[in-house]
């Protein structure tokens, strides 16, 4: 998992949404640990939960840098 946002941006389209959904599915056996009471370090939950979003930050960024491109592609 990246850890800082500089690692992120280095990643591909198709590594960061890969790393999303491995992401989700361990905050998804994190949660049902928690409710069991077996977990040990809650504050992982936390980590991953601002990891997805740091991701889906830099996938929201190409996405207006990619449409800011073709607006100036069109207006010309």
């Amino acid at each position: 998992m990246a850890g800082n946002m500089s690692e992120i941006r280095r990643m591909t389209d198709d590594e960061i949404r890969k790393a999303i959904d491995d992401a989700k599915r361990e905050l998804f056996n994190l949660r049902f640990q928690w409710s069991s009471g077996q977990l040990e370090d809650s504050t992982r939950m936390r980590k991953i939960r601002k990891n997805i979003a740091r991701y889906l930050t830099v996938l929201r960024e190409r996405e207006l840098a990619a449409a800011v491109v073709q607006e100036e592609s069109n207006a010309e």
